[in-house]
Protein backbone atom coordinates (compact mmCIF):
# COMPACT_ATOMS: atom_id res chain seq x y z
CA UNK A 1 0.00 0.00 0.00
CA UNK A 2 1.16 3.50 -1.09
CA UNK A 3 2.40 5.58 1.95
CA UNK A 4 0.48 9.00 2.15
CA UNK A 5 2.36 11.53 1.49
CA UNK A 6 0.91 14.29 4.19
CA UNK A 7 3.44 14.81 6.88
CA UNK A 8 2.27 12.99 10.23
CA UNK A 9 1.97 15.19 13.13
CA UNK A 10 4.56 15.56 15.54
CA UNK A 11 6.03 18.25 17.30
CA UNK A 12 8.28 19.24 14.56
CA UNK A 13 5.33 19.59 11.98
CA UNK A 14 3.66 21.63 14.75
CA UNK A 15 5.85 24.23 15.15
CA UNK A 16 7.92 24.77 11.68
CA UNK A 17 7.21 26.91 9.21
CA UNK A 18 6.23 25.37 5.23
CA UNK A 19 9.21 25.26 3.20
CA UNK A 20 9.26 25.87 -0.51
CA UNK A 21 6.60 25.39 -3.01
CA UNK A 22 7.95 22.69 -4.64
CA UNK A 23 5.86 21.75 -7.52
CA UNK A 24 4.98 18.25 -8.76
CA UNK A 25 7.45 17.03 -11.97
CA UNK A 26 5.73 16.90 -15.36
CA UNK A 27 7.02 16.37 -18.64
CA UNK A 28 10.99 15.29 -19.20
CA UNK A 29 13.69 17.82 -18.10
CA UNK A 30 17.00 17.74 -18.19
CA UNK A 31 19.90 18.53 -16.06
CA UNK A 32 23.45 18.38 -14.37
CA UNK A 33 22.55 16.16 -11.57
CA UNK A 34 19.42 14.32 -10.51
CA UNK A 35 18.84 13.72 -6.91
CA UNK A 36 16.53 11.42 -5.64
CA UNK A 37 15.49 11.63 -1.87
CA UNK A 38 14.56 15.37 -0.14
CA UNK A 39 16.32 14.28 3.29
CA UNK A 40 18.92 15.53 4.82
CA UNK A 41 21.72 13.71 2.25
CA UNK A 42 19.70 15.02 -0.51
CA UNK A 43 18.82 18.22 -0.14
CA UNK A 44 22.63 18.53 1.36
CA UNK A 45 23.95 17.07 -1.47
CA UNK A 46 21.97 19.30 -3.87
CA UNK A 47 22.81 22.74 -2.02
CA UNK A 48 26.28 21.81 -2.43
CA UNK A 49 26.15 21.19 -6.42
CA UNK A 50 23.94 24.26 -6.89
CA UNK A 51 26.40 26.50 -5.12
CA UNK A 52 28.89 25.52 -7.67
CA UNK A 53 26.92 26.03 -10.49
CA UNK A 54 25.47 22.98 -11.19
CA UNK A 55 21.46 22.59 -12.64
CA UNK A 56 20.20 19.80 -10.22
CA UNK A 57 16.84 18.53 -9.91
CA UNK A 58 15.45 16.87 -6.42
CA UNK A 59 13.28 14.36 -7.03
CA UNK A 60 11.32 13.75 -3.47
CA UNK A 61 8.06 11.64 -3.31
CA UNK A 62 6.27 13.68 -0.41
CA UNK A 63 7.71 16.89 0.57
CA UNK A 64 11.13 17.58 1.83
CA UNK A 65 11.75 16.20 5.72
CA UNK A 66 8.76 13.87 5.11
CA UNK A 67 10.68 10.58 6.11
CA UNK A 68 13.26 9.96 8.50
CA UNK A 69 15.07 13.38 8.20
CA UNK A 70 11.87 15.15 9.87
CA UNK A 71 10.65 12.97 12.09
CA UNK A 72 13.99 11.83 14.69
CA UNK A 73 14.75 13.62 17.51
CA UNK A 74 17.18 16.11 16.56
CA UNK A 75 20.28 15.51 18.24
CA UNK A 76 23.51 16.21 15.97
CA UNK A 77 26.10 13.35 17.21
CA UNK A 78 29.71 13.11 15.56
CA UNK A 79 29.97 9.56 15.93
CA UNK A 80 28.75 6.61 14.88
CA UNK A 81 26.55 3.90 16.87
CA UNK A 82 28.39 0.86 18.49
CA UNK A 83 31.47 1.41 15.59
CA UNK A 84 34.79 3.06 16.77
CA UNK A 85 37.30 4.64 14.43
CA UNK A 86 39.32 1.64 14.49
CA UNK A 87 36.87 -0.40 13.20
CA UNK A 88 36.24 1.64 9.94
CA UNK A 89 39.79 1.73 9.53
CA UNK A 90 40.40 -1.67 9.93
CA UNK A 91 37.75 -2.51 7.68
CA UNK A 92 37.84 0.45 5.20
CA UNK A 93 41.60 1.13 5.19
CA UNK A 94 42.24 4.88 3.95
CA UNK A 95 38.47 5.57 2.86
CA UNK A 96 37.71 4.62 6.25
CA UNK A 97 40.15 7.03 7.74
CA UNK A 98 38.51 10.10 5.54
CA UNK A 99 34.96 8.74 6.85
CA UNK A 100 36.41 8.30 10.56
CA UNK A 101 37.26 12.33 10.18
CA UNK A 102 34.06 13.15 8.59
CA UNK A 103 32.37 12.01 11.07
CA UNK A 104 34.01 13.51 13.89
CA UNK A 105 33.37 17.16 12.01
CA UNK A 106 30.04 15.92 10.74
CA UNK A 107 28.45 17.93 13.62
CA UNK A 108 30.50 21.15 12.67
CA UNK A 109 29.93 20.78 9.37
CA UNK A 110 26.07 20.94 10.35
CA UNK A 111 26.04 23.90 12.46
CA UNK A 112 28.73 25.69 9.94
CA UNK A 113 25.99 25.39 6.68
CA UNK A 114 23.12 25.90 9.20
CA UNK A 115 24.42 29.26 10.41
CA UNK A 116 26.02 30.52 7.12
CA UNK A 117 22.52 29.91 4.73
CA UNK A 118 21.03 31.72 7.71
CA UNK A 119 18.21 28.42 8.25
CA UNK A 120 15.86 29.00 11.30
CA UNK A 121 16.45 25.52 12.79
CA UNK A 122 16.69 26.06 16.48
CA UNK A 123 20.43 25.17 16.59
CA UNK A 124 21.73 24.47 19.44
CA UNK A 125 25.70 23.41 19.89
CA UNK A 126 25.74 22.46 23.06
CA UNK A 127 27.45 19.21 22.91
CA UNK A 128 26.35 15.57 23.12
CA UNK A 129 27.14 13.46 26.37
CA UNK A 130 26.96 9.72 26.40
CA UNK A 131 26.42 8.21 29.87
CA UNK A 132 27.11 4.72 31.18
CA UNK A 133 24.24 3.06 32.53
CA UNK A 134 26.51 0.58 35.00
CA UNK A 135 30.40 0.74 36.11
CA UNK A 136 31.27 -1.87 34.03
CA UNK A 137 30.63 0.29 30.63
CA UNK A 138 32.89 2.83 31.75
CA UNK A 139 35.16 0.45 29.30
CA UNK A 140 33.21 1.36 26.82
CA UNK A 141 33.06 5.57 27.41
CA UNK A 142 36.92 4.96 28.15
CA UNK A 143 37.75 3.52 24.58
CA UNK A 144 35.65 5.64 22.66
CA UNK A 145 37.15 8.68 24.33
CA UNK A 146 40.57 7.23 23.69
CA UNK A 147 39.86 6.52 19.87
CA UNK A 148 38.34 9.61 18.94
CA UNK A 149 40.82 11.67 21.11
CA UNK A 150 43.25 9.77 19.13
CA UNK A 151 41.59 11.31 15.71
CA UNK A 152 41.22 15.03 16.82
CA UNK A 153 37.76 15.16 18.17
CA UNK A 154 37.48 17.63 21.25
CA UNK A 155 36.29 14.77 23.74
CA UNK A 156 36.56 14.32 27.38
CA UNK A 157 35.80 11.60 29.60
CA UNK A 158 33.84 12.43 32.69
CA UNK A 159 33.42 11.28 36.09
CA UNK A 160 30.52 10.46 37.44
CA UNK A 161 30.61 13.17 39.45
CA UNK A 162 30.99 15.23 36.48
CA UNK A 163 27.85 13.24 34.57
CA UNK A 164 25.78 14.09 37.70
CA UNK A 165 26.45 18.04 37.84
CA UNK A 166 25.86 18.11 33.66
CA UNK A 167 22.40 16.25 33.66
CA UNK A 168 20.86 15.96 37.25
CA UNK A 169 20.83 12.25 37.68
CA UNK A 170 22.08 9.83 39.66
CA UNK A 171 21.03 7.40 37.35
CA UNK A 172 24.58 6.93 35.50
CA UNK A 173 27.75 6.20 36.68
CA UNK A 174 30.34 8.46 34.02
CA UNK A 175 30.69 8.97 30.56
CA UNK A 176 32.03 10.89 27.77
CA UNK A 177 31.24 13.99 25.79
CA UNK A 178 31.89 15.90 22.56
CA UNK A 179 31.68 19.62 22.45
CA UNK A 180 30.66 19.90 18.68
CA UNK A 181 27.09 17.98 18.87
CA UNK A 182 24.11 19.29 20.08
CA UNK A 183 20.69 19.65 18.57
CA UNK A 184 18.42 20.90 16.32
CA UNK A 185 14.91 20.82 14.85
CA UNK A 186 14.98 18.75 12.44
CA UNK A 187 12.09 19.59 9.91
CA UNK A 188 13.14 23.34 9.99
CA UNK A 189 16.89 22.07 9.69
CA UNK A 190 15.24 19.92 6.05
CA UNK A 191 12.80 22.81 5.02
CA UNK A 192 15.42 25.45 5.55
CA UNK A 193 17.86 23.15 3.39
CA UNK A 194 15.37 23.22 1.13
CA UNK A 195 15.14 26.49 0.64
CA UNK A 196 18.67 27.32 0.68
CA UNK A 197 18.89 24.42 -2.18
CA UNK A 198 16.07 26.37 -4.63
CA UNK A 199 17.92 29.68 -3.55
CA UNK A 200 21.18 28.70 -5.36
CA UNK A 201 19.76 27.35 -8.06
CA UNK A 202 17.92 23.88 -7.26
CA UNK A 203 14.79 22.60 -8.27
CA UNK A 204 13.09 20.35 -5.98
CA UNK A 205 9.85 18.61 -7.39
CA UNK A 206 7.87 17.42 -4.79
CA UNK A 207 5.06 14.48 -4.96
CA UNK A 208 6.69 13.22 -7.65
CA UNK A 209 8.27 10.02 -6.36
CA UNK A 210 10.94 8.46 -8.77
CA UNK A 211 9.28 5.21 -9.63
CA UNK A 212 12.36 3.86 -11.98
CA UNK A 213 15.97 4.75 -12.87
CA UNK A 214 18.28 3.56 -16.04
CA UNK A 215 21.30 4.01 -17.84
CA UNK A 216 20.44 5.41 -21.79
CA UNK A 217 22.09 6.51 -24.65
CA UNK A 218 20.94 10.24 -25.73
CA UNK A 219 23.00 11.20 -29.06
CA UNK A 220 25.63 9.17 -28.21
CA UNK A 221 25.95 9.94 -24.76
CA UNK A 222 25.06 7.78 -22.02
CA UNK A 223 23.10 9.87 -19.45
CA UNK A 224 20.99 8.49 -16.16
CA UNK A 225 16.78 8.97 -16.93
CA UNK A 226 14.69 8.95 -13.47
CA UNK A 227 11.03 8.24 -13.80
CA UNK A 228 8.23 9.17 -12.05
CA UNK A 229 4.67 8.93 -13.01
CA UNK A 230 3.93 12.42 -15.14
CA UNK A 231 7.40 12.85 -16.11
CA UNK A 232 11.32 12.56 -16.31
CA UNK A 233 14.62 13.79 -15.50
CA UNK A 234 17.62 13.03 -17.97
CA UNK A 235 20.73 13.77 -16.33
CA UNK A 236 24.69 13.19 -16.54
CA UNK A 237 24.56 12.23 -12.60
CA UNK A 238 22.18 10.78 -10.05
CA UNK A 239 22.38 10.56 -6.23
CA UNK A 240 20.30 7.96 -4.86
CA UNK A 241 19.09 9.40 -1.36
CA UNK A 242 16.22 7.62 0.15
CA UNK A 243 17.91 5.25 2.81
CA UNK A 244 14.90 3.32 5.16
CA UNK A 245 12.21 4.58 2.53
CA UNK A 246 14.13 3.35 -0.85
CA UNK A 247 11.03 0.90 -1.06
CA UNK A 248 8.46 2.80 0.60
CA UNK A 249 6.47 4.38 -2.17
CA UNK A 250 8.46 2.25 -5.43
CA UNK A 251 9.48 -1.37 -4.10
CA UNK A 252 11.69 -1.52 -7.16
CA UNK A 253 13.38 1.49 -7.16
CA UNK A 254 17.00 -0.02 -5.77
CA UNK A 255 15.77 -3.16 -4.14
CA UNK A 256 19.62 -4.26 -3.38
CA UNK A 257 19.64 -1.23 -1.27
CA UNK A 258 16.22 -1.43 0.28
CA UNK A 259 16.59 -5.19 1.58
CA UNK A 260 20.46 -4.29 2.88
CA UNK A 261 18.66 -2.12 6.16
CA UNK A 262 16.19 -2.89 8.24
CA UNK A 263 13.67 -0.18 8.65
CA UNK A 264 12.61 0.18 12.75
CA UNK A 265 10.31 2.00 13.97
CA UNK A 266 11.47 4.62 16.03
CA UNK A 267 8.99 6.27 18.66
CA UNK A 268 10.21 10.21 19.54
CA UNK A 269 8.31 11.87 22.32
CA UNK A 270 7.77 15.87 24.05
CA UNK A 271 6.98 16.41 27.06
CA UNK A 272 5.23 19.48 27.94
CA UNK A 273 7.58 22.24 28.76
CA UNK A 274 9.55 21.83 31.95
CA UNK A 275 9.25 24.40 34.46
CA UNK A 276 12.48 26.73 34.62
CA UNK A 277 13.17 26.04 38.30
CA UNK A 278 13.96 22.02 37.02
CA UNK A 279 15.82 23.19 34.25
CA UNK A 280 18.33 24.90 36.28
CA UNK A 281 19.35 21.40 37.77
CA UNK A 282 18.20 18.76 35.08
CA UNK A 283 20.65 19.21 31.56
CA UNK A 284 21.11 22.91 32.28
CA UNK A 285 23.80 22.68 29.80
CA UNK A 286 20.85 21.75 27.31
CA UNK A 287 23.39 19.03 25.75
CA UNK A 288 22.03 16.19 24.13
CA UNK A 289 22.03 12.91 25.54
CA UNK A 290 21.77 9.32 24.71
CA UNK A 291 23.55 6.74 26.76
CA UNK A 292 24.61 2.94 26.62
CA UNK A 293 21.76 0.67 26.96
CA UNK A 294 20.99 -0.50 24.11
CA UNK A 295 17.00 -0.31 24.46
CA UNK A 296 18.37 3.98 24.30
CA UNK A 297 17.39 6.41 27.11
CA UNK A 298 17.82 9.78 24.99
CA UNK A 299 16.46 13.00 25.34
CA UNK A 300 17.42 16.90 24.68
CA UNK A 301 15.72 20.35 25.18
CA UNK A 302 13.84 21.75 22.28
CA UNK A 303 13.48 25.99 21.88
CA UNK A 304 10.57 25.77 23.80
CA UNK A 305 11.86 23.77 26.52
CA UNK A 306 10.19 20.53 26.36
CA UNK A 307 12.11 17.24 26.98
CA UNK A 308 12.13 15.37 23.13
CA UNK A 309 12.45 11.67 24.33
CA UNK A 310 11.25 8.84 23.18
CA UNK A 311 11.50 4.65 23.40
CA UNK A 312 11.36 1.52 21.71
CA UNK A 313 8.38 -1.62 21.28
CA UNK A 314 8.34 -4.86 20.42
CA UNK A 315 4.55 -4.79 19.32
CA UNK A 316 3.57 -0.90 17.90
CA UNK A 317 -0.07 -1.35 18.49
CA UNK A 318 -1.83 1.40 20.24
CA UNK A 319 2.45 2.73 20.75
CA UNK A 320 1.68 6.11 21.92
CA UNK A 321 -0.58 5.56 24.78
CA UNK A 322 1.35 2.55 25.60
CA UNK A 323 5.08 4.86 25.69
CA UNK A 324 3.22 7.58 27.41
CA UNK A 325 3.39 5.80 31.54
CA UNK A 326 6.56 3.76 30.49
CA UNK A 327 8.53 6.82 29.38
CA UNK A 328 7.23 8.77 32.03
CA UNK A 329 8.04 6.48 35.00
CA UNK A 330 11.38 6.59 33.49
CA UNK A 331 11.75 10.31 32.82
CA UNK A 332 10.56 10.76 37.01
CA UNK A 333 13.45 7.89 37.71
CA UNK A 334 16.13 9.64 35.96
CA UNK A 335 15.35 13.22 37.07
CA UNK A 336 13.17 13.42 39.81
CA UNK A 337 13.30 17.36 40.38
CA UNK A 338 10.71 17.36 36.79
CA UNK A 339 7.60 15.86 38.74
CA UNK A 340 4.66 14.27 37.21
CA UNK A 341 5.64 14.16 33.47
CA UNK A 342 2.71 14.94 30.89
CA UNK A 343 3.20 13.99 27.26
CA UNK A 344 1.66 16.61 24.44
CA UNK A 345 3.50 14.87 20.97
CA UNK A 346 4.27 11.56 20.63
CA UNK A 347 5.53 10.32 16.78
CA UNK A 348 7.30 7.82 14.91
CA UNK A 349 9.84 7.24 11.77
CA UNK A 350 12.04 4.58 10.52
CA UNK A 351 15.96 4.31 10.79
CA UNK A 352 17.84 2.78 9.15
CA UNK A 353 19.67 0.07 10.29
CA UNK A 354 22.57 -2.48 9.30
CA UNK A 355 23.09 -6.39 10.60
CA UNK A 356 26.63 -4.63 11.69
CA UNK A 357 25.81 -0.64 12.43
CA UNK A 358 28.23 0.22 9.77
CA UNK A 359 27.04 2.97 6.91
CA UNK A 360 27.10 1.52 3.54
CA UNK A 361 28.10 3.75 0.52
CA UNK A 362 28.06 2.60 -3.10
CA UNK A 363 28.53 3.21 -6.43
CA UNK A 364 25.35 2.43 -8.67
CA UNK A 365 27.51 3.09 -12.04
CA UNK A 366 29.05 5.80 -13.81
CA UNK A 367 28.72 9.54 -12.03
CA UNK A 368 25.81 7.67 -9.84
CA UNK A 369 26.01 7.07 -5.95
CA UNK A 370 23.99 6.24 -3.18
CA UNK A 371 24.33 5.47 1.00
CA UNK A 372 22.19 3.91 3.44
CA UNK A 373 22.26 2.67 6.75
CA UNK A 374 22.31 5.45 9.25
CA UNK A 375 21.84 3.70 12.78
CA UNK A 376 20.40 6.13 14.27
CA UNK A 377 23.49 9.07 13.47
CA UNK A 378 21.86 10.41 10.51
CA UNK A 379 21.47 14.16 11.33
CA UNK A 380 25.06 15.07 11.00
CA UNK A 381 26.18 12.58 9.01
CA UNK A 382 23.59 12.62 6.44
CA UNK A 383 24.85 16.37 6.17
CA UNK A 384 28.42 15.78 5.76
CA UNK A 385 27.99 12.74 3.33
CA UNK A 386 25.76 14.93 1.06
CA UNK A 387 28.85 17.28 0.86
CA UNK A 388 31.25 14.33 0.19
CA UNK A 389 28.83 13.06 -2.92
CA UNK A 390 28.48 16.22 -4.41
CA UNK A 391 32.19 16.42 -4.40
CA UNK A 392 32.43 13.26 -5.93
CA UNK A 393 29.72 14.11 -8.77
CA UNK A 394 32.00 16.92 -9.15
CA UNK A 395 35.00 14.81 -10.37
CA UNK A 396 37.08 14.88 -6.91
CA UNK A 397 39.14 11.86 -7.03
CA UNK A 398 38.46 8.67 -5.39
CA UNK A 399 41.48 8.37 -3.32
CA UNK A 400 40.25 11.85 -1.96
CA UNK A 401 36.44 10.98 -1.02
CA UNK A 402 35.33 10.33 2.58
CA UNK A 403 33.65 7.67 0.60
CA UNK A 404 34.39 3.73 1.06
CA UNK A 405 32.65 2.37 -1.92
CA UNK A 406 31.41 -1.41 -1.31
CA UNK A 407 28.82 -3.27 -3.36
CA UNK A 408 25.25 -3.44 -2.47
CA UNK A 409 24.94 -6.84 0.56
CA UNK A 410 21.47 -7.56 0.70
CA UNK A 411 19.85 -9.41 3.86
CA UNK A 412 19.48 -12.88 3.56
CA UNK A 413 15.44 -13.22 4.06
CA UNK A 414 14.91 -9.47 4.32
CA UNK A 415 11.32 -9.57 4.77
CA UNK A 416 11.51 -12.25 8.15
CA UNK A 417 14.17 -10.38 9.13
CA UNK A 418 12.02 -6.83 8.89
CA UNK A 419 9.09 -8.92 11.13
CA UNK A 420 11.55 -10.40 13.60
CA UNK A 421 13.92 -6.86 13.90
CA UNK A 422 11.56 -5.43 16.99
CA UNK A 423 11.84 -8.70 18.94
CA UNK A 424 16.03 -7.45 19.33
CA UNK A 425 14.71 -5.13 21.85
CA UNK A 426 13.88 -8.22 24.08
CA UNK A 427 17.58 -9.05 23.81
CA UNK A 428 18.32 -5.16 24.17
CA UNK A 429 16.88 -5.20 27.66
CA UNK A 430 18.56 -8.52 29.15
CA UNK A 431 21.72 -7.08 28.00
CA UNK A 432 20.56 -3.82 29.53
CA UNK A 433 20.07 -5.79 32.76
CA UNK A 434 23.81 -7.31 32.85
CA UNK A 435 27.15 -6.05 33.59
CA UNK A 436 28.95 -6.12 30.46
CA UNK A 437 32.06 -4.27 30.39
CA UNK A 438 33.48 -3.97 27.01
Amino acid sequence: MTPTIELPPSLWAAVTPAGPACPKLEGAVRADVVVIGAGFTGLSTALHLARQGLDTVVLEAAEPGWGASGRNNGQVIPTLSRVDPQDVVARHGDAGERLVHLIRDSASILFDLVRAEGIDAEAEQTGWIQPVHTPGRMRIAERRFRQWSACGAPVELLSREAVRGRLGSDAWHGGWWNRTGGHVNPLALARGMAVAAVRAGARIHARSPALRFERSSEAGASRWIASTADGQVSARALVLATHAYSAEFAPGLAPQIAREVVPALSWQMATAPIPEAARRTVIPGREAVSDTHGELYFMRYDARHRLVTGGALVNPANGAERLKPYIGARMRRLFPAIGEVRFDYVWNGYLGMTDDFFPRVHRLGPDAYAWAGCNGRAVGLAVGLGRELARAVTGTPDGELALPFTEPRPLPMHALARRVAPLMLLLYRYRDRREIAG
